[in-house]
């Protein structure tokens, strides 16, 4: 089993998100329960730089993300995009993505519902079937699914970039946590404990 360095950092800056490709800035997102909507993000799309690029070392330390409504560990070094509404955490076309919205945390049915309508925006969304699972002592709803990136201008690649989708009930309030990763790159073990390692604040 990996081991991993867990530092913990305070004051790390509120954080942003979004959907779309990484260049644009993943969608919109929120670290507080302010600037809410009831639309669920778009789903994750990686730039196209090349077919597998992304491995996070066994050596890796990880720092804590600080966020007004969250806090959750994530590799040390990762870009962080900032805005009112949320957070993005990048790293090649490795992505991560918390969105908090307030209300109540829609089922799994909705889950799977509101995916299938973002394949209007994104024809390339592949969508398995939700479960329920654990994150930090709270019941939640998984799915995954799975993207691909518009071609390269240059090189002409594709990237498909698959994404486990954790949906995060809290008082008042949920978060949609996005982990993607480029298929070829093992990132399992690191992701498991990123989304293990979330907690309301």
């Amino acid at each position: 089993m990996r081991r991993f360095v867990i530092v913990a950092i305070c004051g790390v800056a509120a954080l942003a998100a979004g959907c779309g490709s990484s260049s644009s800035g993943p969608g919109s997102a929120t670290s507080g329960a302010s600037g809410a909507t009831t639309s669920s993000p778009g789903a994750l799309s990686a730039e196209a730089k090349s077919t597998a690029s992304g491995d996070i070392p066994d050596s890796q330390v990880f720092v804590t993300l600080h966020g007004a409504a969250f806090s959750m560990q994530y590799p040390e070094g990762w870009a962080q995009r900032s805005t009112a509404s949320g957070t993005t955490l990048q790293d090649k076309n490795n992505l991560v993505r918390v969105v908090v919205r307030r209300g109540t945390a829609p089922s799994a049915a909705q889950v799977a519902q509101e995916l299938q309508r973002q394949k209007q925006t994104t024809p390339s969304l592949q969508a398995g079937a939700p479960s329920s699972v654990t994150v930090g002592g709270t019941q939640a709803v998984k799915v995954s699914y799975s993207t691909q990136s518009a071609a390269n201008p240059v090189t002409g690649k594709r990237v498909l970039l698959l994404v486990d989708r954790y949906v995060v009930p809290g008082t008042g309030r949920y978060a949609i946590v996005d982990l993607g990763t480029p298929k070829g790159v093992d990132n399992v073990d690191a992701y498991k404990m990123m989304i293990g390692s979330f907690r309301w604040r």
